[in-house]
């Protein structure tokens, strides 16, 4: 699986790279500015890119921003980004173009192997991988109606989306709430049936079923 990584501390992108590297993925570019980033992404075409989003020159957002360039010149390219703090406006820019392939987590997760790797993964593969401090952050500040779609959903639905939207498959999702299986995929039938999410594919129902939740909560 090729990568484009972008970390502007070259201790922690050379980390990263050897870890990435020794669960077989390849880096095809390792960069540490926000212009380098876009060229690798357009000139690469990873299957995902790992990107901080504060980069040189002005250290704000150029990780980010040359990250939804790229995918707008490449739709859905899978892109994980990395952030030192929660910032509901990156979350926010990430997902307005309702595609599948995004992450965002926060930079302690590096440190955990297997679930960065595993985040990475999710992401290249188009599933989400977002970072349970951030769904916690949208859970306290959502404000959703009963008028709205989210609004239908029962609190222990809301509880099952916002696991999902972490990535988790069911049964990591019915572990976490010490439920059965079986409850937590009547749970994702009823959240779909409630999103008003047309049959498909389910794990393509699952993103959308996320980038909705997402999106009306930020």
């Amino acid at each position: 699986m090729r990568v484009v990584l972008a970390e502007d501390l070259f201790l922690l992108r050379d980390g990263m790279v050897r870890l990435l590297q020794a669960y077989d993925f390849e880096i095809v570019a390792a960069v540490d500015n926000g212009p380098e980033l876009l060229r690798s992404l357009l000139e690469h075409r990873p299957d995902v890119a790992v990107v901080d989003v504060r980069l040189p020159p002005s250290f704000t957002d150029e990780g980010l921003q040359a990250a939804l360039s790229a995918r707008r010149e490449v739709p859905g390219m899978p892109v994980l980004v990395l952030s030192q703090y929660v910032e509901q406006l990156y979350a926010k820019e990430l997902l307005a173009d309702g595609s599948g392939g995004i992450g965002y987590l926060l930079k302690d997760r590096v440190f955990d192997p297997d679930e960065f790797v595993d985040s990475v993964r999710r992401v290249a593969a188009g599933g989400t991988a977002m970072d349970p401090e951030v769904i916690a952050r949208l859970f306290t500040s959502s404000s959703a109606s009963q008028a709205d779609p989210l609004g239908r959903l029962t609190s222990r639905e809301r509880e099952v989306l916002g696991i999902m939207a972490e990535g988790r498959s069911n049964a990591a999702i019915a572990e976490r709430l010490f439920i059965s299986e079986r409850a937590v995929i009547k749970h994702t039938s009823n959240i779909f049936t409630k999103l008003d999410l047309p049959p498909a594919d389910d794990s393509n129902r699952r993103v959308l079923a996320v980038l909705a939740y997402m999106k009306d909560t930020l």
